[in-house]
């Protein structure tokens, strides 16, 4: 490796291990060695605990290494942290902004907390707030900003003192499409126009594909590091789609072939499914499953070469719990959900504006939106936790208006925030919420033996559920919810932060789940999640601009005789349309 001191981060066989509440001696960081050049974007990518947020702490000052070198800045951090924290810039998972100052007293108080005089504000203020678009609301409280605005502003903070490094830690996650391809143009803007050098680490794989050198980590290791397209080389020759053959959907189909053992990864796309092998063999593929498919082999991309990268690490696949007979489909023209023109007012804010859907039994259904779109708001007066102001709302043929206890017997709720008792261990939380259902004796500990053999929670029944990893985390709260076997199940945001493996793994068992008949409808920011669902309506403002099936919803947003576009594409035309024309409106 080149030891050159004129690069802005160099670390060699940098080595961390901690200390579990229950004794349990982890090590986070074993023997990583990486480099980042002046003026460029360098991105961690890994697994839940791979120790991505680990080694951004260290670089920052705020951890000491047990083993190995680190130089920041042509300092040895672990020597002169406050030198290296002088000169860089570091914006946290949760960035600490004070919601009950506005934009404006947040800029001051970071300014104030580095010593940035009233030129330099003057100076730095107005171009900060422009590349933000914040401008117009420096009155507004922090609160009171969309989860978008509040990365923003977290960023602008971070960059108040300008730095001469910037560490971003997920500075996407959580975000709505819109606002993350917003970051993403200032980010892309402060490193090629104006030469800052940033290090980050990213969930989102397409995201590493924007940078100039990606560096994998699983396990506390480093599994490759290179140029994305050097990296994606890993995968060639392996990636493949295939249109599901008769009886199955897309959604189906992926769910069984990630239980091959040839396969590698599996993905819905477009209506079809999209899947790497685990050896380069060409034509030949031997899976029953694609007997009477039409198979095509593809351009690999870096999320292809990601999971080639991980399974190696990780070696055979573990037998799953999760078991798949022939297709079936549950659903019915029974209706689950029924919603006709839903409003909810918060004073003089309309949150939920007039909105109208329908669920079949046994349907797939998503809510997708920007952040501030009345989704969780919807979710809340969908599962009885939230009066309506006013219209229709049924779930599983109760009426919310007068009966939400007795709907909520046959409703499963996973939260946006981790909604389970830190303090408790897994098995705590399992016997404190199948109590709260009203699940007894024999049949308490029948659901609780299910859940656990089901989620593959055995081996950590004894620990805190604060100190589960992330993809843990999320199966304890699905099995919580899943306990007194509801009909219908709602997922609001059920894999913001969860890495792909893990993401994976949940849209196996949705299937597994809608296949036997439950009705899930489900919030998500990662559009291509929205390729599970069989139809999708697309909130923003409270009110709903579009809904269909996938395919509907693509050709939707089409705006001109090119390629179909991907989800994404089509979801940030049709919202960025309708605020076109109601700004329009405005100023009519």
């Amino acid at each position: 490796m080149n030891g050159a001191v004129t690069l802005p981060i160099v670390g060699r066989d940098i080595c961390k291990t901690f200390r579990l509440g229950t004794g349990e001696v982890v090590r986070a960081l074993d023997g990583v060695s990486l480099e980042a050049r002046h003026g460029a974007l360098t991105a961690l990518v890994g697994p839940d605990g791979a120790g991505k947020t680990t080694l951004i702490r260290l670089v920052a000052g705020l951890f000491t290494p047990d083993a190995g070198a680190l130089n920041v800045l042509d300092i040895d951090v672990v020597a002169q942290p406050q030198a290296v924290q002088d000169r860089i810039g570091y914006m946290p998972q949760k960035f600490g902004l004070y919601e009950d100052l506005s934009v404006q007293e947040n800029l001051d108080l970071y300014a104030d907390l580095h010593g940035i005089g009233a030129a330099e504000r003057q100076r730095q203020y107005p171009r900060l707030l422009e590349m933000t678009a914040l401008a117009p609301f420096t009155r507004r409280l922090a609160g009171q900003l969309s989860g978008g605005m509040k990365q923003k502003l977290g960023l602008a903070c971070t960059l108040v003192r300008s730095p001469e490094l910037v560490l971003l830690d997920e500075p996407t996650v959580g975000v709505d499409p819109l606002s993350r391809r917003e970051l993403w143009d200032i980010i892309l803007h402060l490193v090629k126009d104006e030469g800052l050098t940033v290090l980050l680490s990213t969930s989102y794989l397409d995201e590493a594909e924007r940078c100039g050198h990606v560096i994998v980590l699983h396990s506390g290791r480093v599994l490759a590091q290179g140029t994305p397209e050097e990296i994606t080389g890993t995968a060639g020759a392996r990636a493949f789609v295939a249109d599901p053959p008769a009886g199955y959907t897309a959604r189906g189909l992926q769910a069984r072939l990630l239980g091959e053992p040839d396969v590698i990864d599996a993905v819905p796309e477009a209506g079809r499914v999209r899947f790497v092998r685990a050896a380069k063999t060409g034509a030949d593929l031997p899976i029953a499953l694609l007997a009477d498919a039409k198979v095509e082999s593809v351009p690999p991309r870096f999320e292809d070469a990601f999971m080639v990268l991980l399974r190696r690490a990780v070696g055979d696949r573990p037998t799953s719990n999760m078991k798949f007979g022939q297709p079936s489909n549950q659903r019915t023209d029974k209706l689950a959900v029924e919603v006709r023109d839903l409003v909810r007012r918060f004073g003089n804010f309309i949150a939920v504006d007039h909105v109208s859907f329908q669920v079949r039994r046994g349907e797939l259904f998503g809510l997708l939106g920007p952040n501030g779109a009345g989704k969780t708001t919807t979710f809340r007066m969908l599962c009885g936790l939230l009066p309506v102001t006013s219209g229709t709302l049924q779930v599983a043929g109760v009426d919310l208006r007068n009966a939400r206890a007795s709907a909520r017997q046959h409703i499963g709720y996973v939260a946006q925030q981790f909604s389970l008792y830190g303090q408790l261990s897994v098995t705590e939380n399992l016997e404190f919420f199948a109590s709260a259902y009203g699940l007894r004796g024999s049949r308490k500990r029948a659901r609780i033996d299910w859940a656990m053999q089901q989620f593959e929670l055995g081996r950590l029944t004894h620990l805190a559920s604060a100190q589960l990893p992330g993809g843990y985390k999320q199966r304890l709260a699905m099995a919580a919810a899943l306990l007194h076997e509801p009909e219908i199940l709602f997922l609001d945001e059920p894999t913001s932060g969860a890495d792909p493996m893990a993401r994976r793994e949940f849209w196996q068992r949705i299937t597994m789940l809608a296949e036997g008949g439950v009705t899930v409808i489900v919030t998500t920011h990662f559009m291509e999640e929205a390729e599970y669902c069989d139809r999708v309506a697309i909130l923003d403002a409270g009110r709903i601009l579009a809904q269909g099936t996938p395919t509907e919803i693509r050709t939707q947003g089409r705006r001109d005789d090119s390629a179909e576009p991907s989800m994404e594409d089509a979801f940030i035309a049709i919202v960025q349309e309708a605020r076109s024309v109601n700004r329009s409106k405005d100023a009519a």
